[in-house]
């Protein structure tokens, strides 16, 4: 057979191999939580042996889907970038229309209402919270969306005010939008989103609960929430 002329399709087929896989799946799903994991904190959320799960993990730093680091003894790995957060949350958008099959058990619903209603997508804000928050600037002036996501000066002052100043120099977007999979709509990322997830999170306004990537609001974060953006019960 002979070769792709197409110089990407080697490159898109490596891509797709190391996604086809569950466990992998599974892995890059969990990291979604911004946070550094080891390999037997996956295996254990995989449902799989350590020795398992290590294999797996060195195929995706070998592609580039994740970064290692050690401390000691431990070895632990997190997405490589925001641009792999975005991927895999795009297509776990797509491989799941509508919100996904009805869970099998009481906590396995308990849980995917909790990632419902606030969640986090690597470093910024998802699920009604992300949706919420994204609407409520976008009322309130500091967003655009009308055309791609853009932050207005009034929003670049609103972050300095907050005592979150932006980085407005980076690679990176300022704001994007990120394609909520279960909202079906898009909440703020970039780095506005990764300023304003990092800002509750010291401020005591959100919290995570378990090790999930599941948020709640706190009453203070309620009152905040209300006051600045006018996002009510959630």
């Amino acid at each position: 057979m002979a070769a792709s002329r197409e110089p990407g399709a080697p490159r898109l087929a490596a891509l797709a191999f190391l996604l086809a896989d569950e466990t992998r799946a599974a892995c890059l799903l969990a990291l979604l939580d911004g946070r550094a994991w080891t390999a037997g904190e996956l295996a254990r959320h995989a449902g799989v042996a350590a020795s398992t799960v290590s294999e797996h993990l060195g195929r995706l730093v070998a592609g580039g889907l994740l970064a290692e680091e050690r401390q000691g003894r431990h070895r632990y790995v997190r997405l490589a970038d925001a641009q792999v957060a975005q991927l895999v949350e795009g297509l776990a958008a797509y491989a799941v229309p509508g919100g996904g099959e009805r869970p099998a058990t009481l906590r396995a619903s308990s849980a995917r209402d909790a990632m419902t209603r606030g969640r986090t997508c690597y470093d910024h804000l998802a699920g009604r919270l992300g949706i919420a928050v994204t609407d409520g600037m976008a009322e309130r002036g500091l967003l655009r969306v009308d055309a791609g996501f853009s932050l207005t000066d009034a929003g670049v002052s609103w972050f300095r005010g907050l005592g979150a100043p932006l980085d407005l120099g980076g690679r990176r977007a300022v704001a994007r939008g990120c394609l909520d999979w279960t909202e079906r709509r898009n909440h703020l990322a970039g780095v506005a989103g990764a300023a304003l997830c990092r800002y509750v999170f010291a401020s005591g306004w959100v919290e995570r609960i378990g090790s999930e990537r599941a948020v709640r609001v706190t009453g203070g974060g309620a009152e905040f929430f209300s006051a600045e953006l006018g996002v009510g019960a959630l």
